[in-house]
């Protein structure tokens, strides 16, 4: 992937920001990344270390579009958000819901290895009865079921969650995922699939889902995710890839920029960060987060400034990534 059209070379990092997680999310304990700074604003570069350097490209372009081309005009001026639920007990489910400042919409990780039905059960039936009836409950099993498995979970966990809205990636193969639509009343919504697919737009040849995900660090920006929007043309849900504030303000900007937003976004994840970047982190308020550039200052950096060894290996992955998206 060549660097975004009208992009200054890659300067080293600006910071490096490393933060323990208030909970275990994605496998991970501890959450880090670059932040780069240019004419525009500011754009984070934090792809999980399990991906190579040829799937961090995209990752780079989106800093890059951040900081040195800043985003398209917005359409609306607040964007609606889900709280977002681990794969914890359900007191801490329902503590979660109950503390996410007005989040009427629910996701919650389900397919935790070492859990079982009963544990997703008591999570989604807590957070159900904390939202009320006028809430959603979502799920994300991160790719983790084959179909047979996908078949007998979602019927169990529709019922618990009083009716689900859509399950995220339920299964890898776009095949089984086409086939789970067509034998499920629960709607499917595609994540990895578009994500980290060579054909995103293999989704909607084979019907394969109600709904795609879009994550802008790993889908190349903003602009890059408008397009495929548009090629695909299903309802959009913008999410998060767990980033600080400056990367969470990209993924604002796109919902932002959407000539549609039917769903609430994933995009409520700074609270699963101890300590954050800027000093006014990006984090609800009556549901929603506003419109707006987060800009970190030297005290906010400080305090998630990254040890030496962090710092340098991620220096290193910054010029290694750029010299290969060249």
């Amino acid at each position: 992937m060549s660097l975004p059209s009208g992009a200054h070379a890659v300067p080293p990092p600006t910071a490096v920001y490393s933060t323990p997680m208030t909970t275990r999310f994605r496998g991970i304990t501890t959450r880090d990344g670059v932040l780069l700074r240019g004419d525009a604003g500011w754009g984070e570069f934090s792809p999980f270390w399990d991906y190579a350097d040829a799937e961090c490209r995209p990752w780079l372009a989106a800093a890059l579009e951040a900081a040195d081309l800043g985003w398209p005009a917005p359409v609306r001026d607040r964007v609606p958000v889900n709280v977002t639920v681990p794969a914890v007990g359900p007191e801490q489910a329902a503590a979660i819901v109950a503390a996410s400042r007005g989040c009427r919409t629910a996701k919650v990780k389900v397919a935790e290895p070492g859990q079982d039905v009963g544990e997703e059960q008591a999570r989604l039936e807590a957070v159900r009865d904390t939202l009320g009836p006028d809430g959603l409950v979502r799920i994300d099993a991160n790719a983790a079921w084959d179909l047979d498995t996908a078949l007998r979970r979602l019927a169990l966990l529709d019922r618990a969650a009083g009716g689900l809205e859509y399950a995220e990636q339920p299964c890898a193969a776009v095949e089984d995922l086409a086939t789970l639509r067509r034998r499920t009343d629960v709607p499917i919504a595609a994540d990895e699939s578009i994500r980290r697919a060579e054909d995103p737009l293999a989704v909607r040849r084979a019907e394969a889902a109600d709904v795609v995900v879009l994550k802008v660090q790993p889908l190349g920006g903003v602009r890059a995710c408008l397009r495929l929007a548009e090629e695909v043309g299903l309802p959009v849900v913008v999410s998060s890839a767990l980033e600080s504030s400056v990367g969470i303000a990209a993924g604002v900007a796109l919902a932002a920029a959407l000539p549609e937003l039917h769903h609430a976004c994933g995009l409520g994840t700074v609270r699963l960060l101890e300590r954050d970047t800027v000093p006014a982190p990006l984090v609800p308020h009556d549901g929603y987060l506003p419109v707006t550039a987060a800009v970190p200052t030297d005290a906010s950096l400080a305090a998630v400034a990254a040890p030496p060894d962090v710092h340098d290996r991620w220096a290193a992955r910054l010029r290694d990534v750029a010299g290969a998206a060249r």
